[in-house]
């Protein structure tokens, strides 16, 4: 038996992969909480905030408009909500099913399984851009060139890289009861603080002061300059430099966290 699931083991990765994937996809769209609130729940902000002074002028004299603006916030916000928010508490919640138990005695190998839920959550995110982008342009007259879409397409979901890292973390350190109130107390007020809802201008003079240690507000400088806004100090060079320096931490964590978790389950 041993030597067969070895067998299983040594299979060719990326059908694996493959059919690991699309069942996560699956198993996380099926779920109305996770796949509903994910996707519409950036655009459902956008229209409550967004859509009102979608055409004002960021600032005086400013050619970006608050619409463009709050798109790029959205869009940041949406792929991280779904990774910290839907995808660590499912994560949380799986752990407390004892569905990783279940797998444990699969052949398939953690890395595969690990890896099908990140590119399931990356479809999951990348459809609520899509749903976000269509109702800015549609209702909020965004109009970003072809460049402009693109760029801030792809800025935002290599965004969500260390926030893939961050919701594995907080999936293995949060029991399925406190996760949602774990990961709300940390995601929620760093969005506030990253000036994804507001300018930052408009937020107090010490949150100005802590939001440029805060990965979103990296995440953020990189998604609003690519529909035009300006960067609040610092380059594109030093904000790319601190997502690679929060992803590689944030990834440390969760390996830390997984590991500890294994250890108390099977040792």
């Amino acid at each position: 038996m041993s030597a067969a699931l070895a067998q299983m083991r040594t299979a060719p990765v990326l059908p694996m992969l493959r059919k690991q994937a699309w069942a996560e996809f699956i198993k996380l769209f099926r779920v109305p909480a996770f796949s509903t609130t994910s996707i519409v729940l950036p655009a459902m902000f956008y229209a409550f905030i967004g859509l009102g002074q979608a055409k004002t002028p960021l600032a005086p004299g400013s050619h970006v408009t608050f619409g463009e603006y709050f798109l790029a916030s959205m869009a940041l916000y949406g792929v991280a909500n779904v990774m910290v928010l839907g995808f660590g508490i499912s994560l949380a919640n799986e752990r407390g099913q004892k569905q990783d138990l279940l797998m444990q005695s699969t052949p398939l190998p953690a890395y595969v399984f690990f890896v099908a839920k990140a590119l399931s959550a990356l479809v999951i995110a990348l459809m609520a851009v899509v749903v976000l982008s269509v109702l800015a342009a549609a209702a909020g007259g965004v109009d970003l060139t072809a460049t402009q879409w693109a760029t801030l397409a792809y800025r935002a979901m290599l965004c969500s890289v260390p926030f893939i890292g961050l919701g594995f973390a907080l999936g293995y350190l949060a029991g399925p009861n406190s996760a949602p109130a774990v990961t709300n107390l940390i995601y929620l007020p760093t969005a506030f603080a990253s000036g994804l809802f507001f300018p930052l201008h408009l937020l107090p003079q010490f949150l100005q002061n802590i939001a440029p240690y805060l990965p979103l507000y990296r995440g953020a400088q990189l998604v609003w300059d690519s529909v035009g806004a300006p960067i609040e100090g610092g380059s594109l060079t030093t904000d790319w430099l601190y997502m690679a320096g929060f992803t590689v931490a944030f990834f440390a964590l969760a390996l830390w966290a997984y590991r500890r978790d294994q250890g108390r389950k099977f040792n």
